[in-house]
């Protein structure tokens, strides 16, 4: 029965021609089976014919579309100590609310009223700059009055030297003067003498024409001592205009020197002030660095600083405030060989994490759970990573993403290239080659315009 044996009984015995052996013999088994591969391989054919989506999966994470909305941690700009803390881990916050307050811990700004004492010393540096001033306009007005004052005193000593010199040539017209009468009485004199010895003038009138020329001779000594006197007045003249000049210029250069020298002290005492106004201007910002605030509405993370008393350096990280108010995005990753095949404003497809989805790469408007995306800045330099970095945002013309997304969180994306045959992606994906490099039509479109 088993049909083993070497002597075969269907050698003598028609089987098929039994009841039992015309049912199992003569059935065709594999006839559904082969239509059923027929219309299989009908199908599979028609489906290599279908519009296939090509497209770059890539990991990502939650992020923010606004560097100033992604969380955040808040430093203090100078060392301190806690104090006291005003919220707690959870809080809302809105933008200015007092967070913690801190303490001084170098001994320069223990002092309370350091401000305060500042301020004195500026007011008292100001009053001493004022009083400079002061001088230097009391010294001014002291040059002004010399300076008139030598003016006035050069034109009298000029004055004298010009009446001395008009009374140099006075005298010098006397002196010729009496000259010219000291040899008329010469001549007078010596004429009687000679009409006397000739007996035609008196004894008498020889010493009277004598007396007269001794007379005259007086004269013309005593105009030459005048003379003498007036030059030596041009020279005393002189002498006291140089006397002036010098006089004058000594007190205009002591004046002057203790005008230098208050505007001196002047400037320093503008550089002190100036000084004093920059520490009081710090004093006063520090006192206000002694409360952190928060810069924007948020929530209140985690207090990376706790305990009360604990110091800390500046610049060190205190408390970690994520903003209430944020855009969400999505940072993906692609490789280099990728990076020329995405483009600014392409579509890409989103799944986060915790997000049930069912995903068909290739055809994305089957697949279920996915969110729309588009592409808003590409990374002009590689990542630690390895790979560039591609920010997307939410396709305002597709479905809204989930409220519940937390920043952070995991995705998957999926870059939408070209649309080719699904044959043509298996024999690209058989032959390891890259998808088609295409360029947008608004690109091509924008640089033929502008050729």
């Amino acid at each position: 029965m088993l049909n083993i044996s070497n002597n075969k009984i269907s050698k003598y015995i028609n089987i098929t021609s039994l009841k039992s052996g015309s049912e199992i013999f003569t059935k065709q088994y594999h006839k559904k089976f082969k239509q059923f591969l027929l219309f299989f391989t009908i199908f599979l054919f028609i489906i290599l014919f279908l519009p296939w989506t090509q497209n770059i999966t890539s990991k990502g994470n939650v992020t923010t579309l606004k560097p100033s909305q992604r969380p955040q941690t808040l430093q203090s700009q100078i060392p301190g100590r806690i104090e006291e803390w005003f919220v707690q881990e959870g809080d809302f916050v809105k933008r200015g609310d007092t967070i913690l307050r801190i303490s001084e811990i170098k001994s320069e700004y223990f002092d309370d009223k350091l401000a305060e004492r500042t301020g004195n010393q500026l007011n008292a540096k100001s009053s001493s700059v004022a009083a400079y001033k002061n001088k230097i306009i009391a010294l001014q007005n002291q040059i002004s009055a010399l300076q008139q004052e030598r003016k006035l005193k050069l034109e009298q000593a000029k004055n004298k030297l010009m009446q001395a010199h008009l009374k140099v040539k006075s005298d010098s017209i006397d002196l010729e003067a009496i000259k010219t009468k000291a040899n008329i009485a010469k001549i007078q004199y010596e004429r009687t003498i000679a009409l006397q010895q000739e007996g035609l003038k008196a004894v008498k009138d020889v010493e009277e024409k004598r007396t007269k020329l001794q007379e005259a001779d007086a004269k013309l000594i005593s105009q030459h001592n005048k003379l003498l006197t007036s030059k030596n007045e041009i020279i005393n003249a002189d002498l006291a205009i140089s006397t002036l000049n010098a006089s004058y210029a000594d007190k205009l250069s002591k004046a002057q020197s203790s005008l230098f020298t208050a505007q001196s002290d002047a400037y320093e005492g503008e550089t002190q002030v100036s000084k004093l106004e920059t520490s009081l201007a710090n004093y006063k910002k520090r006192s206000s660095l002694l409360y952190v605030t928060a810069p924007q509405d948020g929530y209140i993370n985690k207090a990376i600083k706790s305990g009360l008393g604990e110091t800390f350096k500046e610049g060190e990280q205190l408390v970690s405030i994520m903003p209430a108010n944020y855009e969400l995005a999505v940072e993906m990753y692609v490789r280099p060989i990728d990076l020329p095949l995405i483009h600014i404003g392409e579509k890409v497809r989103v799944q986060f994490d915790g997000w049930p989805a069912i995903v068909f790469s290739g055809w994305p408007n089957v697949s279920y759970g996915t969110y729309g995306a588009k592409v808003i800045a590409i990374e002009n330099f590689i990542s630690n990573n390895g790979m560039y970095r591609v920010l997307i945002s939410p396709d305002d013309n597709t479905e809204p993403w989930p409220k519940a997304i937390r920043i952070g969180s995991g995705a998957q994306t999926i870059a939408l290239l070209e649309n080719v045959p699904i044959w043509y992606e298996l024999w690209r994906q058989i032959n390891s080659f890259p998808p088609n490099f295409y360029q947008p039509e608004n690109k091509t479109d924008s640089k033929s315009e502008k050729k």
